[in-house]
């Protein structure tokens, strides 16, 4: 049975991990560097679509994490899902501290807990894909 394209592609990440990890830093880096940005740089009313950016980026992140950790791989794969996810739950929130520090904005346990949606989400695809090899 042939692979579909979002599975082939997966496969080429898994194949050059390297460039998953370069992606994590390129997404943490674009994080905090939004995280520094003063509350006056955004339009008003963003409402919804700053939680959909949250639930967003942290599941890129966590999904590009868990590619440079496992590789494709399904040995040991619950310590280093494990690992990713509180890799990824520590960087959120160490990313909600950070703002404490940043003119005009605030720490919000929300915020955290919000991102951890996106994170879970990306570890619970991420498993499946693994145990489905």
């Amino acid at each position: 049975m042939q692979k579909s394209w979002y599975e082939r592609v997966i496969s080429w990440f898994e194949n050059y991990w390297f460039v998953s990890l370069l992606i994590v830093i390129l997404i943490a880096s674009t994080i905090f560097y939004l995280s520094s940005l003063p509350s006056q740089a955004f339009p008003p009313g963003l409402g919804i679509k700053t939680k959909i950016y949250h639930v967003g980026i942290f599941f890129l992140l966590s999904f590009f994490m868990l590619i440079t950790f496992l590789k494709g791989n399904n040995k040991r794969t619950i310590h280093l899902i494990s690992l990713a996810i509180l890799l990824c739950v520590s960087y959120a929130i160490t990313d909600e501290i950070h703002q404490f520090f940043v003119p005009g904005r605030h720490t919000a346990l929300r915020d955290v807990l919000i991102d951890s949606i996106g994170i879970l989400f990306a570890g619970v695809l991420y498993t499946i894909r693994i145990k489905k090899k």
